[in-house]
């Protein structure tokens, strides 16, 4: 029986109906399932309900002070340096009067203090200047600010007005990476992953898990994964142990008494 001989495919007539198929968006990077992600958060969510962060502040303006100390510095020495500055000093008009030098005297024991103590001065003249004495609520207008950043200006928005935001400290930065939930080169690019990773309804607090998980348990030296209650989905090359610890909600914050 002779062979079926195969018909030539010509290309399509301008009159014929061509579907042309979209490419598939590209699959967010991630070493976990969408219901692995649900989990881990569901378990943070579970053992801090409610979690801070663990700068001390009396209002928007203090927050962003604080913020843009703890740059190069713990979160512990900056509350030590600021705690008695922010008694005289918690408005921008404040801090104007109190003047670059005298503030240099106040933070002298945090890193980088002389350029951290102009920058202090100058974004409290700004405020004043272009924004009536308060804080903006915008990304857009706070990194306007001198020594703010973008990390600093969304832990503002986040901390201060309630926005879901991922500021990428060096917690955020290594746990992404090492246990590969949104692993990146740069800050930028893991905060959009991250955004794109967390499920939307642990957003608004999931900068914060991550903070303190990488602080008190994946620890940057030796990640301590026997108290770790996301040690079983965990996907880290470095991981040690496999058995979650108890899901169990932790005591309350201490803030002002961490330890780094």
């Amino acid at each position: 029986m002779a062979n079926p001989k195969l018909k030539s495919v010509g290309k399509p007539s301008q009159n014929s109906n061509v579907i042309t198929r979209r490419k598939p968006a590209a699959a967010v990077k991630t070493a976990y399932s969408v219901a692995e992600r649900e989990e881990i958060f569901r378990r943070f969510s579970v053992q801090r309900p409610e979690p801070r962060g663990e700068l001390e502040h009396t209002n928007p303006f203090t927050l962003v002070v604080a913020v843009a100390l703890s740059a190069q510095a713990t979160d512990a020495g900056v509350n030590k340096a600021t705690r008695a500055l922010f008694k005289v000093a918690d408005t921008p008009q404040k801090m104007l009067e109190l003047g670059e030098e005298k503030v240099r005297d106040y933070i002298k024991t945090i890193g980088l203090y002389r350029n951290k103590a102009k920058n202090v001065i100058a974004l409290s003249q700004m405020l004043v200047d272009e924004f009536a004495g308060k804080v903006p609520e915008t990304r857009e207008e706070l990194v306007r600010l001198p020594g703010v950043g973008r990390k600093t200006a969304n832990v503002v928005l986040s901390m201060a007005f309630g926005q879901a935001t991922m500021a990428v400290d060096t917690h955020i930065f290594r746990i992404a990476n090492r246990i590969r939930l949104a692993p990146g080169k740069t800050p930028d690019e893991i905060e959009a992953r991250l955004m794109k990773v967390v499920p939307k309804q642990y957003l608004y607090h999931a900068h914060h898990w991550l903070i303190l998980h990488g602080r008190y348990t994946c620890k940057a030296r030796r990640p301590e994964c026997e108290r770790c209650v996301i040690a079983d989905i965990c996907k880290s090359p470095e991981k040690s142990w496999d058995i979650p610890a108890p899901l169990v909600e932790l005591p309350p914050q201490v803030i002002g008494e961490a330890v780094e």
